[in-house]
């Protein structure tokens, strides 16, 4: 027998089997997998009610909530296509996304109504906006409906999983951008359904009793966490380490996802000892791989097991985890080294490692090439954009742009992006190997580095530093820190102190905003 593979199947196993377990907490809401099963059904009825066709993209505009957590499941249920957008784009670049995408239903926060008033008029394909939550007194919108007006009186409704096309897409998720104009990945419903499973098999979700959600759910990384069965999943707006620390306290957190500026900040909060936080088992670091110390604080202060793991939105994200191997026999110090890579082929994915001839590199921890892969989760292609979607999708294998060593435990580090790579007099110049040294200043809390143009050797490094509180160091102090750890070509040139780095709503920098501010 043939079931079609789908995440809708998650939600109805969990109604099921722990219909009076909690399965959402929400600021002072709480919902049981019976309550919040019943909202989505009446959310996939109102979908269908409001006219959403088959394949119609359906749009959100959201911090993390029980309602986004709803349209996760409830947009694949009425046959819709799901559309997370990132709160943190600006109206052009919305504008950008929606017209692309061209979605049917427009889901948004009265937090992000002027963003939408502003560009209303830009977008025709949107027939429906529906405003998430309740209006304040001062807000007058009468051109949105309200999200739990529709509810009520909304007939529930359960499509027959027999009749989902598995290969269809699921939802629509946009790059970051980080590197050029962002682009709109498909994915299907067995993208999604066998990453999940896959990521159960790495993760050990039975384990996961309570999952917090600092990442945003408009980035892939939520259909990760989402499908740990039975678990309660608690909701947090925004990130903030003392809400962080009160809700792992209050909740018993046992999971949580960060990226290493997160974990920089809880480490340097001061309610950082004020909470108890024995219930934290596991603590993964997405993004950019985390440095050794950093994962020994980690564990030290914070508790559980640290580990870093490695993805991009093409593949629903994981590919690797750096979790320890059974078997290794490796010594504490040696462990610590091991956990802050970037990880080894989870379940499911196949990772190589290789040169511009496309021949694998040496698994010696040192030669360099790119990484390539292949897994359950790895996107049907990129929306209206076959040529992309050929380029990325070579010969059976993404192509990441990514580039990396392995070393003969099949542990992958990524050592920068295609794009990220410095050539300066012929000679390559990591910009990750040079981050991962200046952030080990005292002073220096963040630090992201780009090429910009020299006249006399083609490229140099310039450093973004933003400090710490409270510390203070000179250009050229941080420049001699530099060449007295490492070979001096490999210094920045120029050192520019900032406030704070541009990002993406899950913390990667935005190289492409630093580099335009360079060259403007």
């Amino acid at each position: 027998m043939n079931i079609p593979l789908t995440p809708i199947r998650f939600l109805r196993y969990a109604q099921q089997q722990f219909p009076k377990r909690t399965a959402v907490v929400c600021g002072d809401q709480r919902f049981t997998y019976s309550q919040f099963a019943d909202r989505v059904s009446r959310l996939a009825g109102a979908l269908r009610q409001l006219g959403i066709e088959n394949g119609e993209r359906v749009a959100v505009l959201s911090a993390n909530c029980h309602r986004f957590l709803e349209a996760y499941f409830a947009v694949p249920e009425a046959d819709g296509v799901l559309l997370p957008l990132n709160t943190r784009l600006a109206p052009p670049e919305l504008s950008f996304i929606l017209n692309d995408a061209k979605p049917a239903i427009l889901f948004f926060e009265e937090a992000f109504s002027r963003a939408v008033e502003a560009i209303r008029d830009e977008i025709p394909s949107v027939r429906r906006f529906i405003l998430l939550d309740e209006l304040s007194s001062q807000s007058k919108l009468p051109w949105a409906k309200n999200y739990e007006g529709l509810l009520p009186a909304a007939m529930p409704f359960r499509r027959d999983i027999m009749d989902v096309n598995e290969n269809s897409v699921a939802e629509i998720f946009y790059t970051s951008g980080t590197t050029s104009s962002p682009k709109g990945v498909m994915l299907s419903h067995r993208n999604v359904y066998l990453h999940a499973i896959n990521h159960s098999m790495t993760f050990d979700a039975t384990r996961l009793t309570t999952h917090l959600h600092v990442i945003p759910l408009f980035h892939v990384n939520g259909w990760g966490a989402v499908h740990y069965i039975g678990a309660k999943h608690v909701m947090i707006r925004r990130f903030s380490p003392t809400e962080v620390f009160q809700l792992i306290e209050r909740e018993a957190v046992s999971s949580i996802a960060l990226v290493p500026a997160m974990a920089t900040a809880l480490l340097e909060s001061p309610e950082c000892t004020k909470h108890n936080l024995k219930s934290l088992e596991r603590i993964r670091i997405g993004g950019s791989a985390p440095s050794p110390t950093l994962v020994r604080e980690i564990q030290e202060k914070l508790g559980g097991v640290c580990f870093s793991a490695y993805g991009l939105t093409e593949a629903s994200p994981s590919l690797t985890s750096s979790m320890i191997k059974p078997g290794l026999g490796l010594d504490p110090e040696r462990s610590l080294e091991i956990q802050a890579l970037s990880g080894y082929a989870i379940p499911g994915a196949e990772v190589r490692v290789v040169d511009t001839a496309g021949n694998d590199v040496p698994c010696d921890g040192n030669s360099v090439g790119e990484v390539i892969a292949r897994s359950d989760g790895v996107m049907t292609g990129y929306w209206g954009q076959p040529e992309a979607t050929d380029d990325a999708l070579n010969s059976g294998w993404l192509c990441t742009g990514d580039l990396a060593t392995i070393n003969e435990d099949g542990y992958l580090l990524i050592v920068d992006r295609k794009k990220d790579i410095i050539i300066s007099g012929g000679e390559n110049i990591s910009s990750l190997e040079l981050e991962k040294l200046i952030v080990t200043h005292p002073a220096v809390s963040e630090v992201a580095v780009v090429a910009v143009p020299d006249s006399k050797w083609g490229e140099a490094p310039k450093a973004f530093v933003v400090l710490k509180p409270g510390a203070s160091i000179d250009e050229n102090e941080l420049v001699q820190f530099c060449r007295s750890r490492t070979a001096h070509y490999k210094a920045p040139r120029v050192v520019e102190f900032v406030e704070n780095l541009p990002k993406t709503g899950t913390g990667k920098v935005l190289k492409r905003k630093l580099r335009d501010n360079v060259l403007m």
